[in-house]
């Protein structure tokens, strides 16, 4: 029989905050559980560090730049909303080769085609975040006689220009069980059901994605979660040391633009607990939902992955939620991957969320040469010993206003190459934190261009044409240098 997925997801989750990446005060048990069973990847990347483009190069497997959805609906600045007609999904894959395919949670990939229209079971959940006037839980709220939600302790920064900030978090006043997120579990167990039995009747496969909207800001949550971690045992980051000096500017805007500095630290202490009660609460709801797949017997039949979009900054550099920066708090995001019949592993290769849909199609031995920016991770959840790149490189498009970024990560460095703006170079075996661009220290010419080189280099290879911004602006050197008097879709290069 084939194997079947079941694949969880959630969104703006920071790596740090699970047990089995080191946090020793939020109780994640159950996402514990699955990585002590399965293959554990301490440098996964998100290829872009916001919802709907990184969602679509999962889809895909492809770079932002080339399925060219590159923003958020919600703040787009004139990019595409949908993805062309005829992209490769693996979902389509999928359901051509015999799968069952259903997604419980956020799609939030375009606006004119949902889940639905890439073969996708479930109900249509739009949206950002919660989207608690859905009719479909407002029945579940009717079914069981739970209250509706109501919210009350709003906790907003201030903006720069005086007015009332972001909601970061809110006191929800509803049982767990009636929260959004165990009306999502409970909505996937019943599928996973439904799979299950068709699975035992006839063979046929599924691959079921229960998404969590959390646990991205605000953090509403009930008292249980919202007070489970004491404040006092939350250690600030210590890139809330950031003075923005030698940084792009738009970093101490965005800065302003959440609010930050209008907090104490004992305001940030608890913004950081609520934020990792919501984290918790998530994990009580995948667990719920790995203690069904037991009991339906599907343990040993079913691959079980578990990822994020993206992080989140939780008041680290001083900011929140997500934006204009390549630090490791927001592009570093957890990767659990446990198949049957496989050991526990613990991998440090350089790997990508894009890789989790060659990974998918792999495993339901289908071809996975379509999703071009994807490699299977199956060998390394398997223990072998692979020749694997060294390297990362992510991208950025904008958020509330076009915003170009590339980022080269490497085991030690980190480059990002700002065109409006100065560069960065970080030095992460001296320097954790990000806290000191290196990029025009004397001392580290060499290394700066060499990885200059590389990048510019690795966007040639891909047909990213943000390359042909550094071929004027970066130590490129003249080995790969373009010659600029050429004709488009010429490739001799200059030489000097």
């Amino acid at each position: 029989m084939s194997t079947n997925i079941l694949f969880l997801m959630t969104d703006q989750h920071r790596l740090d905050t699970l047990g089995a990446y080191g946090n020793t005060v939020v109780p994640t048990p159950n996402l514990d559980r699955l990585a002590a069973t399965g293959a554990l990847f301490r440098r996964c990347y998100t290829p872009t560090a916001i919802c709907t483009p990184a969602r679509a190069s999962l889809l895909t497997g492809q770079q932002p730049f080339r399925h060219k959805l590159l923003a958020n609906q919600e703040r787009n600045v004139g990019y595409n909303e949908d993805l062309a007609q005829g992209t490769f999904t693996f979902s389509q894959a999928l359901v051509d080769a015999g799968y069952a395919c259903g997604l419980i949670g956020k799609w939030h990939i375009g606006t004119e085609r949902n889940a639905a229209s890439y073969g996708f079971d479930g109900p249509d959940l739009p949206g950002w975040h919660n989207p608690v006037d859905h009719e479909d839980y407002q029945a579940y709220l009717a079914e069981r006689g739970f209250p509706p939600v109501v919210t009350t302790g709003e906790i907003r920064g201030i903006y720069p220009n005086g007015r009332p900030g972001n909601l970061l978090a809110a006191r929800l006043h509803q049982p767990a069980e009636a929260t959004f997120e165990a009306y999502l579990a409970t909505r996937a167990i019943e599928m996973l059901s439904v799979y299950a039995d068709r699975y035992a009747h006839t063979g046929r496969p599924f691959f079921l994605e229960l998404s969590f909207f959390g646990p991205h800001l605000p953090y509403l949550l009930p008292d249980e979660y919202f007070d489970l971690i004491d404040p006092a045992l939350v250690q600030l980051p210590g890139s809330v040391a950031e003075t923005f000096e030698n940084k792009p500017p738009v970093q101490r805007k965005y800065s302003g633009h959440w609010g930050y500095d209008t907090f104490s630290h004992d305001q940030s202490r608890k913004l950081i607990a609520v934020y990792w009660g919501y984290v918790a609460m998530i994990d009580s709801q995948i667990g719920r939902v790995l203690d069904a797949l037991d009991d339906l017997g599907l343990s040993d039949d079913t691959a079980v992955f578990f990822t994020a979009d993206h992080g989140e900054f939780t008041g680290s550099h001083r900011l929140h939620d997500k934006g204009p920066a390549m630090y490791e708090d927001i592009y570093r995001i957890p990767a659990i991957i446990r198949v049957p019949d496989q050991v526990h592993t613990t991998r440090d290769e350089m790997v990508l969320l894009t890789d989790f849909t060659a990974t998918i199609l792999d495993l339901a031995e289908l071809d996975a040469s379509p999703a071009v920016d994807s490699r299977s991770l199956l060998p390394l959840v398997c223990g072998a010993k692979v020749d694997w790149a060294d390297v990362v490189v992510c991208e950025f498009h904008g958020h509330h206003f076009p915003y170009a970024q590339r980022m080269l990560r490497t085991g030690c460095y980190k480059l990002v190459v700002n065109p409006e703006s100065v560069n960065e170079l970080y030095d992460l075996s001296n320097d954790p934190d990000e806290l000191r661009n290196r990029y025009y220290d004397p001392t580290m010419v060499d290394v700066r261009d060499r990885l200059v080189q590389r990048l510019y280099e690795l966007l040639q290879q891909r047909g990213d044409n943000f390359y042909h911004w550094m071929t004027s602006t970066d130590p490129i050197g003249s080995r790969t240098a373009l010659n600029p008097s050429r004709a488009p879709g010429e490739t001799s290069h200059a030489r000097s």
